[in-house]
């Protein structure tokens, strides 16, 4: 799931680069119920792959779709029950849609609607990546987390991410949307719980090492000391 940051309102009516800061929430003490969400989306999204291919093999698209349903809805009212009135509108968009799909699938009885819920997650997170670039890049926004004054080639390397990982989401969705449609279902199951996480992880891994070499600015874990010994850090430090 993507953490939701907003920009502030630029000072005074002025729209600077400077004044668009991003505001984060504040946090308090996570509770069970929200402890229990984020570990129940981890795990359906990675195991719902395997599940639908178990299911699919072995049960009717109809009753999988189903058994989706019944685990989804209770997931959707325990995510977004604190969800702001005035913005639950846009917050339910994507989700309203995949239910959507997941019922198409049991009035049908077609296991299509069922496949393509990967194809979904990846068109909600294209768009979100991609209208992120009119303003601040999402990347950005994660990277001022830890950092809220990025340097201007920061803010350019931030960009530069955000269109990479814009690029994975359209690739990634069509490979889905692809195998879902034409592809035997072991074929569509193998991509989408292994391959699919595995080309995400290089990804991270790819702009990890990116960062630490354009940058050379690091942290006392030993990636950052290995990385440190391939890209020293400027000025002769060590």
């Amino acid at each position: 799931m993507l953490p939701r940051v907003s920009p502030n309102e630029p000072v005074g009516g002025g729209d600077s680069r400077e004044s668009r800061e991003v505001s984060l929430p504040s946090r308090g003490r996570p509770t069970v119920l929200g402890v229990l969400a984020v570990v129940a989306n981890v795990v359906l999204a990675v195991v719902y792959p395997l599940a639908i291919w178990w299911s699919l093999t072995h049960l009717s698209p109809r009753v999988v779709g189903l058994v989706a349903l019944a685990i989804v809805v209770p997931l959707m009212a325990l995510r977004f029950r604190n969800a702001d009135r005035a913005n639950l509108v846009a917050v339910l968009r994507v989700p309203l849609v995949v239910l959507a799909v997941l019922l198409l699938g049991v009035i049908t009885d077609d296991a299509r609607f069922v496949l393509f819920m990967p194809v979904l997650i990846n068109g909600a997170l294209l768009v979100t990546f991609a209208s992120s670039l009119r303003t601040i890049p999402m990347i950005e926004r994660f990277a001022r987390m830890q950092d809220p004054r990025l340097t201007p080639d920061k803010q350019r390397h931030c960009r530069q991410v955000t269109w990479a990982w814009v690029v994975f989401f359209v690739l990634n969705a069509a490979t889905a949307a692809a195998l879902a449609l034409f592809a035997p279902l072991a074929w569509w199951a193998t991509y989408n719980g292994g391959i699919a996480y595995a080309l995400m992880g290089s990804m991270f891994a790819g702009e990890y090492v990116l960062r630490k070499a354009r940058f050379r600015e690091y942290g006392r874990g030993p990636q950052d000391w290995l990385l440190a010994k391939v890209f020293p850090p400027r000025g002769g430090a060590s």
